[in-house]
C-alpha cells in the first residue's frame, strides 16, 4: 500500500516491486495480451502512472448519473438485490480537496497523525515540532478493527456504545513530521528525527465512546489506550520461536525481538484480539556491499529472495543516526564471529501476524510464526465452526507473490470467544498448524499446497536446503517457490463473506505481468495511458479474485473466479470485464472488508493509474457467490486468455461510496456492531508535496483535513475518519 519515495531505490512505490525469480508458472504461461484504454492506444502502449488519490472536506454529493458501461445479455447477472442495501446515491469522481460521501450522510475526523493518547502529550501543534510519539497517534493511518465495550468497560463483543480501536500506522511522512523536512549531518539522520521515525510506526489502541449527537470521540488517558512502535518488546511465538535463524545480540535465543513495522491490514480473531500484518518491511534494513563474502550460499539466496541484495540502502537510512542497538539493528550485515554479536538476523524477526490484545494494555505482543513469513497484508478467518479446525487466509503483497492459507490444529470451541486470557486463546488456535500455498489451475480450480518438509517438492527443492519447519517458515516465499504456487498479482487485502464463507482478495495490480506471462487468474496484461501522457503497462488496474473452498476450511481444494476487474468506464470490453459504469468503476483494489451487520463488501483503492480522473475511493458491493458468472475469453490484440469471470456489476451491485483527498489512499475499514457508524482511514493525503514547499501551504498537494476545520496548522494528516447517517440508520441502506 506504501508510496512514499523516500528512499529511491526502492522506486516510487515499495509494494510494486519483485523479488520472485523462481520459475512458477502464472498457470498458462503462454498467451499474450495486448489492449489498450483511455487515449485510444489501440494495441500499443497505455498506462496507469503511480499515484495521487483522495480528497477529504467533509463534503456531500450525488453522482451525475451518466453511465457508460458494457452492457450484459447473460441471462441472470443483473440480478435484483434487496432494496434496503445500496440505497444511497453514488458519489460522483471527484479530484477536489475533500472527503466526499453520499448525500444523507456526515463525516467527521476522530484521531489524526499527532492526536495525544495521554494527557502527558500536548495538543498536536501539526507544524514538525511534536515529539512523544510513543504517547499520541502515528503516521499513515492503515488496517483497523473495532472492539465493542460494555457501558462499564467491559469487553462486549456487541457493544456499539463504547469500544476500542485498534488502527494500524504503515510508515510515514517525513516531509511532514519534521519542521523542515527530513536532514542528513555528513551522512547520518539525527537522532532525534530518526527516533520520532521509529515512534510513528506501529499500532494505536484507543478508546472511543459515543457522546452527543450520535459521534464518536476518543478518550484521553483511557487505561485501555496504548501504543505499540517499531520499538516495542516482542514475544516471539510458534514453531520458529528459538530458532538459530532468529537469534541476535538483542536476544541471542531468537525468542524476542523489537516493534512490528510497516503494518498493513489487520484481522480479528474470534477470540477478540487483533492481528496486524507487517508488510513490506525489508526495505527498512540496509546491509553492506561486501556482506555476501562473510554469509553462506543458503542466507545469500534468502536475502535476495526477500529483498535484500548485498549494497541495498535502507529506507529512511535509520542506522546512521549512532552506534547505540536502537540504531544499529537496521544494519543487518554480518560484523561479528556469530549471530549472538551482531544483527544479521533482525530482519528475520519482521514480516509476521503479529497479535495484540486491545483489552489489556500491559499484554505481551506475539508475533505468530506459524503462519509464515512474508509482506502480510492482513488476515481474514474461515467462519467459525464448532469442533472444525479454523482457517485465516492470507495474501503476500509484493508482485508475482502468493496467496496463503494457515490452518489450526485446533478445532474450534465457542467458549474460547470469551476466553479471558485471549493470548492464550492466540496460543491455542495460531501456534501450531499447517501454512498452505495456493496454486490456481486453470480450469477454475484450485490446490493448497503445503509448506512442510512434509510435502516432497519442499524437501527435495534445489533452490534452498530447507533445515526445518522454522526455516520453511520463516522462508515462506522459497518454501511456496518449491511448491509450485501461482505467482499472483500483488495479492493485497483478503476478506471473509460473512454469509457464504468464500475468500475475497485484492489483486491490486502489477506493472510486470507482460503479455506472454498471462494465465486464468491474472488474465489482464495491457496498456493505459493517463491524460497526462504517461503509460503504464501490465495489469494496471487489477482485479479481485475470490474462492470457494470445496469441503470447509481445511479442505486442500477451492473452486475460483474473479470476481470483479478494475477498470474504468469507458475502456475496451477486452479491459472493462465486468461492465462497470461511471458511477462504480475503479482501479487498483486494496483494502477490503465485509460488513457483518449489512453483509455490504467495503472496497478500497490504492491507485496511481485513474487518479488523473479521480482521487481514491470506496465502494460498496453485493457479492453473489462464486459460479455466478462463468467463463469469458479475455481477447486483446487477438490474443486470448480463458478465465471465470463473476456476475457483471450493476449499480444495484456496486456502487461508489465515498472519495477521498488529494494525494491520499483510503484504507482501513471497521464499523460498530449496530452498524450505525462505520470508520475509514485516510492515509498520506498531501503525500507528493517536497519540503522545499513547506513555507508556503498553498503549495501543498492538500491541507486536509485542515482545511475541514480539524486541528492546528494546514499541514495534511493522515486520520482515521467516522462516517454516520444523518438519519441514525445502517451505514449503506
Amino acid at each position: 500500500m506504501s508510496k512514499h519515495n523516500f528512499a529511491p531505490e526502492l522506486g516510487a512505490d515499495p509494494d510494486d516491486i519483485g523479488n520472485n525469480v523462481s520459475a512458477n508458472p502464472s498457470i498458462q504461461d503462454v498467451l499474450a495480451l495486448r489492449a489498450s484504454r483511455r487515449g485510444f492506444l489501440r494495441g500499443s502502449a497505455g498506462g496507469a502512472g503511480m499515484a495521487l488519490f483522495g480528497s477529504l472536506g467533509l463534503a456531500s454529493c450525488t453522482s451525475d448519473g451518466s453511465s457508460a458501461g458494457v452492457k450484459t445479455t447473460q441471462p441472470g447477472l443483473d440480478q435484483e438485490k434487496p432494496p434496503a442495501l445500496l440505497g444511497f446515491s453514488a458519489v460522483a469522481k471527484s479530484v477536489a480537496d475533500a472527503f466526499v460521501v453520499p448525500a444523507g450522510y456526515t463525516a467527521a475526523v476522530l484521531y489524526a497523525c499527532g492526536d495525544p493518547l495521554f494527557s502527558d502529550a500536548d495538543a498536536a501543534r501539526n507544524d514538525g515540532s511534536d515529539a512523544n510519539y510513543e504517547r499520541r497517534a502515528g503516521d499513515h493511518h492503515d488496517g483497523m478493527e473495532y472492539f465493542g465495550l460494555s457501558v462499564d468497560g467491559r469487553p462486549l463483543a456487541s457493544g456499539s456504545e463504547r469500544g476500542v480501536l485498534a488502527v494500524n500506522h504503515e510508515y510515514i511522512n517525513p516531509v511532514f513530521l519534521h519542521a523542515n523536512g527530513p536532514t542528513s549531518v555528513a551522512g547520518a539522520r539525527p537522532a532525534a528525527e530518526v527516533n520520532k521515525e521509529i515512534a510513528c510506526h506501529g499500532v494505536s489502541v484507543l478508546e472511543i465512546r459515543k457522546g452527543a449527537g450520535g459521534r464518536f470521540a476518543y478518550v484521553v488517558d483511557s487505561p485501555f489506550n496504548r501504543r505499540v512502535t517499531a520499538a516495542t518488546p516482542v514475544e516471539l511465538s510458534g514453531p520458529a520461536r528459538g530458532s538459530a535463524l532468529l537469534a541476535t545480540r538483542y536476544d541471542p535465543s531468537g525468542q524476542r525481538t523489537r516493534g512490528t513495522l510497516n503494518n498493513c491490514g489487520t484481522g480479528k480473531t474470534p477470540w477478540g484480539t487483533v492481528l496486524t500484518g507487517e508488510e513490506n518491511w525489508s526495505g527498512y534494513f540496509t546491509r553492506g556491499s561486501g556482506d555476501d563474502a562473510r554469509r553462506s550460499a543458503k542466507e545469500v539466496t534468502a536475502l535476495k529472495r526477500y529483498g535484500r541484495a548485498a549494497g541495498k540502502s535502507s529506507r529512511y537510512g535509520w542506522e546512521s543516526a549512532g552506534a547505540s542497538d536502537e540504531y544499529a539493528r537496521w544494519d543487518i550485515s554480518a560484523t561479528a564471529a556469530s549471530a549472538a554479536g551482531d544483527f544479521r538476523n533482525e530482519m528475520n524477526g519482521q514480516g509476521y501476524l503479529t497479535e495484540i490484545d486491545p483489552y489489556n494494555a500491559s499484554s505481551l505482543v506475539k508475533k505468530r510464526t506459524a503462519t509464515g513469513r512474508f509482506a502480510h497484508e492482513g488476515a481474514a478467518f474461515s467462519l467459525p465452526q464448532a469442533g472444525r479446525r479454523l482457517a485465516v487466509y492470507m495474501g503476500d503483497d509484493s508482485q508475482g507473490e502468493y496467496v496463503y492459507k494457515f490452518v489450526s490444529d485446533a478445532a474450534w470451541d465457542p467458549a474460547d470467544a470469551t476466553a479471558a486470557n485471549r493470548m492464550a486463546a492466540g496460543d491455542k488456535y495460531l501456534d501450531k498448524g499447517r501454512l498452505y500455498a495456493a496454486r490456481f489451475n486453470a480450469d477454475g480450480s484450485g490446490d493448497w499446497l503445503e509448506l512442510s518438509l512434509a510435502n516432497p517438492r519442499v524437501a527435495g527443492f534445489a533452490g534452498y536446503a530447507f533445515a526445518d519447519q522454522a526455516d520453511v517458515l520463516v522462508h515462506a516465499r522459497l518454501a511456496a517457490d518449491a511448491a509450485g504456487a501461482t505467482r499472483m498479482d500483488r495479492p493485497e487485502w483478503c476478506a471473509t463473506h460473512p454469509q457464504t464463507g468464500e475468500i475475497y482478495f485484492t489483486m491490486t495490480n502489477n506493472s510486470s505481468r507482460a503479455p506472454g506471462g498471462v494465465d486464468a487468474a491474472n488474465p489482464r496484461s495491457y496498456t493505459d495511458l493517463r491524460s497526462d501522457v504517461k503509460a503504464q503497462s501490465g495489469n494496471v488496474n487489477g482485479h479481485i479474485i475470490r474462492l470457494a473452498e470445496q469441503a470447509g476450511a481445511d479442505s486442500l481444494r477451492f473452486a475460483w473466479d474473479i470476481y470483479l476487474f478494475g477498470a474504468e468506464a469507458g475502456a475496451p470490453a477486452s479491459v472493462n470485464l465486468s461492465g462497470l459504469n461511471a458511477d462504480n468503476d475503479f482501479s487498483s483494489p486494496d483494502g477490503l472488508a465485509f460488513a457483518a451487520s449489512t453483509g455490504i463488501c467495503w472496497i478500497q483503492t490504492d491507485d496511481g493509474a485513474y487518479n488523473d480522473v479521480t482521487n481514491d475511493q470506496m465502494l460498496a458491493a453485493l457479492p453473489g457467490t462464486v459460479g455466478d458468472g462463468g467463463p469469458v475469453t479475455v481477447d486483446n490484440g487477438g490474443a486470448t486468455v480463458n478465465t471465470y469471470r463473476g456476475a457483471l456489476a450493476s449499480n444495484a451491485t456496486l456502487k461508489r461510496f465515498l472519495v477521498g483527498p488529494r494525494g491520499c489512499e483510503i484504507t482501513g475499514v471497521a464499523e460498530t456492531p449496530d452498524g450505525r457508524t462505520l470508520f475509514v482511514n485516510v492515509q498520506h493525503p498531501g503525500e507528493d508535496t517536497k519540503a522545499s514547499d513547506l513555507g508556503d501551504p498553498g503549495k501543498y498537494q492538500s491541507q486536509w483535513p485542515a482545511n475541514a476545520g480539524y486541528g492546528a496548522g494546514r499541514r495534511p494528516r493522515s486520520s482515521t475518519v467516522m462516517i454516520t447517517k444523518n438519519d441514525g440508520g445502517k451505514i449503506g441502506t
